[in-house]
């Protein structure tokens, strides 16, 4: 990393902070937009998807963990592929990965615009969503450490909430309705419902673009990525059967027959127990916002590390590089960041913000883990305060299963596809065009090494 300090970020956060901001990132998750996957391939479409991306996850999340603690840098896959595949690889990692983390917000935005508006009607859902990005992009500009604080804090009450509503749903859970009607587009609803099974759990790998903020990061990430992940599959499995257990999957999609599929399923099922003018629909609204705002809050912050880093080394507008030389944090990426993002918003359109973002983490995570093996081949003696377990097969399973989701969501998602890649080749040519590596690069493979490029070095 270069000395200069307009580039450098504070160590401040712990293991706890870890295990807010990786159960912080997802959990907006559980309270929204999985319920999308139930129309495309209703209760056993969905939970089919589900188990696969359980399995995709855990074996992802632990490879990942220990690239995370053997190179501790904030841009994450970024520098991982660049080290294990090369300069070009890890331009088109990096890109995937700010594509997945800056689509995400808006998504999450849309959702508290949603349930916010549960309470004040009268209330534009989208101003509010606007509002919120200014709020939170201030408090990421602020400081880390005051960021994680908030995210710890908003955490606790988001799966404290998430407990509460399995308890006062358990008891009228009925088998029957997870049966009924269980697969209402055969095995291709699956398929389909691919995206919304992610979103359980995306963005969780953005506890790694904070190493660079973290005490101890080979210690300290592992027990942040580890202790996270366990909380949200748990979390997930329990949200995903009492909600639908209640009235049916059709019940916490459409809040009428014939209407648009909701983006507040939780406020459904409970609606169906204690009505919607009971204290506890209440409360579930008012603390749900909590997980949504943990989550939109969290991923900010990664997506600003991720940017930063893009910057950092010329990939993107160098000014995106910098730090606040008073905060200490990457203003500049935050505030790029916040534009891109009220623009998808105000699309309208969260399942194909949702998809979109989903597109960015499945390239992520199949190029991770493809430089995981290549690291592990290659640099078998870097020192790995972690290593995943049950290598090669815990890996193979992970990246098979990774393809085969990037590749179905492409077949049931072209246009977003088309758009997808069209910001992936854009971006990459950014870098071929106006990086200082890319061009030394090119001379350096005609076997000419122009003076200029000698001096700028």
């Amino acid at each position: 990393m270069s000395g200069d300090k307009s580039t450098q970020l504070e160590r401040k956060l712990g293991p706890w902070m870890l295990w807010g901001l990786g159960v912080g990132y997802v959990i907006s998750g559980e309270y929204f937009g999985w319920n999308l996957g139930l129309e495309q391939g209703g209760t056993l479409g969905l939970a089919i998807a589900t188990g696969f991306i359980i399995l995709m996850y855990l074996t992802f999340t632990f490879c990942y963990t220990e690239l995370a603690c053997a190179i501790p840098k904030a841009g994450g896959a970024f520098d991982y592929a660049t080290r294990g595949l090369g300069r070009k690889i890890g331009v088109l990692a990096g890109i995937a990965q700010v594509i997945e983390f800056v689509f995400a917000p808006p998504a999450i935005a849309a959702a508290i615009g949603a349930y916010f508006n549960l309470f004040f009607p009268d209330v534009p859902s989208t101003e509010i969503a606007i509002a919120a990005y200014i709020l939170f992009t201030a408090l990421n500009i602020y400081g880390v450490q005051a960021a994680a604080g908030f995210e710890l804090f908003v955490t606790v009450l988001a799966v404290g909430e998430l407990l509460l509503f399995c308890g006062v749903t358990a008891p009228s859970f009925h088998w029957q309705n997870l049966t009924t009607n269980a697969l209402p587009h055969g095995i291709s609803g699956a398929f389909a419902a691919i995206p919304f099974a992610i979103w359980f759990f995306l963005a969780i790998e953005g506890v790694a673009n904070v190493a660079e903020e973290t005490v101890n990061p080979q210690r300290n990430i592992l027990i942040g990525f580890g202790s996270a992940i366990l909380t949200l599959v748990v979390l997930a499995v329990l949200t995903f059967a009492c909600s639908v257990g209640v009235s049916g999957w059709e019940a916490i999609v459409y809040p009428t027959p014939g209407a648009a599929p909701s983006d507040s399923p939780l406020p459904l099922a409970l609606s169906h127990i204690v009505g919607n003018s009971h204290l506890l629909y209440h409360m579930l609204i008012f603390v749900g916002l909590f997980g949504l705002i943990a989550s939109f809050h969290g991923i900010i912050l990664a997506a600003g590390r991720a940017v930063m880093e893009m910057g950092r080394v010329g990939y993107m507008a160098p000014i995106l590089g910098k730090v606040s030389k008073r905060f200490k944090t990457p203003a500049n990426a935050l505030i790029a960041n916040m534009v891109v993002g009220i623009i998808a918003l105000l699309s309208g359109k969260t399942g194909d913000i949702i998809t979109l973002s989903v597109f960015g983490a499945l390239t992520l995570y199949v190029i991770s883990l493809i430089t995981y093996f290549a690291l592990r081949r290659n640099e078998p003696d870097m020192p790995r305060p972690f290593k995943a377990p049950f290598y090669p097969v815990a890996p193979a399973v992970g990246l098979a299963i990774a393809v085969l989701c990037l590749v179905a969501v492409t077949i049931y998602n072209l246009s977003l596809a088309v758009i997808f890649f069209a910001i992936l080749s854009a971006s990459y040519l950014y870098f071929r065009l106006f990086s200082k590596d890319a061009r030394e690069e090119e001379v350096q493979e005609e076997g000419v090494l122009e003076p200029v490029f000698v001096e700028e070095k």
